[in-house]
């Protein structure tokens, strides 16, 4: 008799067991059932991304220095001249070691190109950065096989051919070709700052300068003469505001932190220090004073900072307008 009533415990434990363990896993299995229904509606009603800003051309402050430089050459100077590029690498030999790269761009031959391309049709600008395609292109031409779709009548050959012929000199020279490195970036050549803290309250202000400094030369393709060279820098600034509260309040601890932190864009600098030494280059092969088209893009920078830190709210209008005709006289 007992071992039937130990059995019938033991039958009635296990089949509680089971309950249990089939609860357990219909549980379980809800989630992933929600999952499944929340990744197909979001197949059916797909997220409109996060959009920012539109995109802008990238210009740079002394944009309206190369306009001024190409009437001059076009009027003045010599026309036409075929400049390329070559290689304006970073030998500043600092890098990010966490994040494995270099702090300056790689790209200074590509901004150097850029910047020739601002000077519109003063002068002629040729590709010798990447040339890869056009060199492939020829050599399949030298091979006869590149074509263009059409016949083409060839001296020596009885019909028409489908390849292009060739026969040399459709790659034009260049006069001067420039090149350099961008060679200088130091870090925290001056640094301020102070902090203020009174009864758990505190601000804070600090402010950074570095500099970032190329050197480039301009060469005569023919005899390897060196035409011009220049070595400019530029400083860069990083400031940062900052405010805390550090308070209790009964038995709780209230610490609240808050500030802004902005630094002038280190690729910009370099860009920037590029191109004005891009124009002296070309000043010296053309024959072209570059110096009042720099003083005055640098006069129209200068006048466009002032404005933009004039507080409409303070400043009067009347204030405004008399600064205005000030700085035009």
């Amino acid at each position: 008799m007992s071992d039937a009533v130990g059995i019938s415990k033991t039958s009635s434990i296990l089949q509680r067991s089971l309950q249990v363990a089939a609860g357990f896993l219909l549980v379980s299995a809800l989630p992933a059932c929600d999952a499944k229904i929340s990744a197909y509606e979001d197949l059916q009603n797909p997220v409109a991304p996060l959009l920012g800003p539109p995109v802008t051309r990238n210009t740079t402050p002394i944009d309206p220095a190369f306009t001024c430089m190409a009437s001059r050459i076009k009027h003045t100077g010599r026309r036409g001249l075929r400049i390329g590029v070559g290689e304006v690498l970073d030998l500043t030999g600092k890098y990010i070691e966490a994040e494995g790269g270099g702090i300056v761009t790689k790209g200074g031959a590509h901004m150097v190109m850029s910047a020739l391309g601002k000077l519109d049709d003063s002068i002629v600008l040729v590709e010798r950065v990447s040339p890869e395609i056009a060199e492939r292109e020829l050599a399949y031409m030298d091979r006869r096989q590149l074509g263009d779709g059409d016949k083409h009548e060839v001296p020596g050959e009885a019909d028409l051919v489908p390849w292009l012929p060739y026969f040399g000199g459709t790659v034009l020279k260049s006069d001067y070709y420039i090149i350099g490195a961008i060679t200088e970036l130091n870090f925290n050549i001056s640094s301020s700052g102070a902090e203020v803290t009174l009864r758990g309250f505190g601000v804070q202000k600090s402010k950074l300068t570095m500099n970032v400094a190329v050197d480039l030369r301009i060469v005569d393709t023919q005899s390897l003469n060196v035409a011009g060279t220049t070595s400019l820098q530029k400083q860069i600034v990083g400031e940062e505001i900052g405010a805390d509260v550090f308070r209790f309040f009964g038995d709780y601890l209230f610490d609240l932190n808050t500030g802004r932190r902005a630094q002038e864009p280190v690729q910009l600098a370099v860009r920037t220090t590029l191109e004005l030494a891009v124009l002296e280059m070309i000043s010296e092969v053309t024959r072209t004073d570059d110096a009042p088209c720099v003083t005055a893009a640098e006069a129209a920078m200068i006048d466009n900072i002032a404005a933009a830190r004039v507080d409409p709210v303070v400043t009067p209008p009347a204030a405004q307008a008399r600064r205005a005709v000030g700085s035009r006289t």
